[in-house]
């Protein structure tokens, strides 16, 4: 897409979110559910994207790593209007046996290694460059 498309579908919406800065404001959603051994089915919206663990925490490889996809998502999200969310909620909606105690090691686990939870708990430097791609 060219400039020129680009800022004929956004200027509209920019001089409505202008008018109405609440209008801006969504609501996305994402639903997981474990798959077999370390492995978790996440829809998109799109498809459904079979995600585990990393090589260096243990996993395959055959399966995507959340820091990559975390990694995809700001790769794809180049921009040019202030964004960003207000609030992440994470809710287990779980179907087990497990005791309150085993649940509640469950969530600090996840804390502590969910290598996206702990980036966006503890925001890394960040820096954006650019380079022109040799001819």
């Amino acid at each position: 897409m060219n400039t020129e498309a680009l800022k004929a579908i956004q200027d509209p919406l920019k001089a409505h979110y202008r008018e109405e800065p609440e209008a801006a404001v969504v609501t996305l959603r994402a639903q997981g559910t474990l798959g077999e051994g370390v492995s978790c089915s996440v829809a998109t919206g799109r498809a459904i994207a079979e995600a585990g663990l990393h090589p260096a925490t243990g996993g395959d490889g055959s399966l995507l790593c959340s820091g990559d996809m975390l990694l995809e998502a700001l790769a794809a999200c180049a921009g040019d209007a202030p964004v960003g969310f207000r609030a992440i909620r994470m809710r287990f909606v779980l179907d087990s046996d497990a005791s309150d105690d085993e649940l509640d090691t469950l969530l600090k686990l996840t804390e502590r290694y969910c290598v996206v939870y702990q980036t966006l708990a503890h925001a890394p430097e960040l820096s954006i460059t650019r380079a022109r791609q040799d001819a």
